[in-house]
């Protein structure tokens, strides 16, 4: 039986499930995804789409998306971090901080290029993305 983890706004007006494992967890350091939670760094999971599913409150579900890559999801009630779709990747990246129990094991920095804080972790960074998620590939030192 998949693992189920519980996610929900700050206040809890929203609520959503993801079922299975992340694809991939990390830490991104990009521009939009430090400015929009207000932190150095992200610490993301990225998910198949199909293994999110909201609910609680989904008529309290605002969107902002700045770029086509990603679609941020946010509860209209007090602004809490919910979900961020990218339908490039197929994707829904669920910020580890807003799931109960769900253990973040991250496998990579990505757009460290950006960082504002660096972290000697022994964990590859990647210059913008891994070449399979459509970026460079490059990579930067620890």
């Amino acid at each position: 039986m998949a693992d189920t983890y519980k996610g929900k706004c700050f206040c809890g007006n929203v609520e959503f499930e993801v079922t299975g494992a992340p694809v991939l967890m990390g830490y991104c350091h990009c521009k939009d995804c430090t400015g929009w939670l207000g932190a150095p760094i992200h610490a993301f999971s990225l998910w198949p789409k199909d293994t999110v599913r909201v609910t609680k409150g989904e008529a309290g579900i605002g969107t902002f998306n700045k770029t086509e890559n990603s679609y941020r999801k946010f509860c209209k009630n007090c602004g809490g971090t919910l979900i961020v779709d990218h339908p490039g990747m197929g994707l829904v990246d669920v910020p580890v901080a807003v799931v109960d129990g769900l253990k973040h094991v991250p496998a990579a920095h990505v757009f460290y290029a950006t960082k504002t804080i660096s972290m000697k972790d022994g964990l590859p960074k990647f210059k913008d993305l891994p070449a399979q998620n459509g970026g460079s590939g490059e990579m930067l030192p620890d």
